[in-house]
Parts: structure tokens; sequence; C-alpha cells
């Protein structure tokens, strides 16, 4: 997670304690963002980057899905219709 997205929830952080507990605010601000970070860097989180592309290769798979079921259903009912048109066999 990069810095700016820790330091902004380190500021949040540090706004929501009592007005007196802000007079150590470099010392709360610093522990708060190492322990941000470092409980952050042990969670398995992609890049924003990394999401997108897989964003787009589940567009690309969901329109093949698409695609394939169509088609399926067309062949499907040109059985269908074939199947029709055929006499019964008798055994």
């Amino acid at each position: 997670m990069d810095n700016l997205r820790i330091d902004d929830m380190a500021r949040r952080l540090f706004e929501g304690l009592p007005e007196a507990a802000r007079t150590m605010r470099r010392d709360i601000e610093s522990n708060f963002r190492a322990v941000l970070q470092s409980s952050l860097g042990k969670l398995d989180l992609t890049t924003r980057e990394e999401f997108e592309v897989q964003t787009k290769v589940l567009e690309r798979t969901r329109a093949r899905i698409d695609q394939l079921e169509l088609r399926i259903a067309t062949l499907e009912r040109r059985l269908a219709e074939l199947e029709a048109a055929l006499p019964p066999v008798c055994d």
C-alpha cells in the first residue's frame, strides 16, 4: 500500500484522538504509521494495476463465455429441429 494512503489513515486515526493526546502528535503519528505499514505489509494485497489487468481478463472471458453460450443454444435448437424433421425409428 502506498505511503500516501498510510499517511492518510494515520492522520485519520490521529484526528480521532482526544485533544490531550494530540500533544504527543509526532510520536503517535509515527507509531500509527509503523503499525499500519507492518500490519498492511503482511496482507496479501494486489496493486491497482494488477487488479485492472485481471478485470480486463475477466471481462474478455465473460464475453467469450456469452458467445459460446449463444453458439451452444443455436446448435441445440438446430439439433432439435433436425430431430423433429426425421421420421421415427422403428426397432
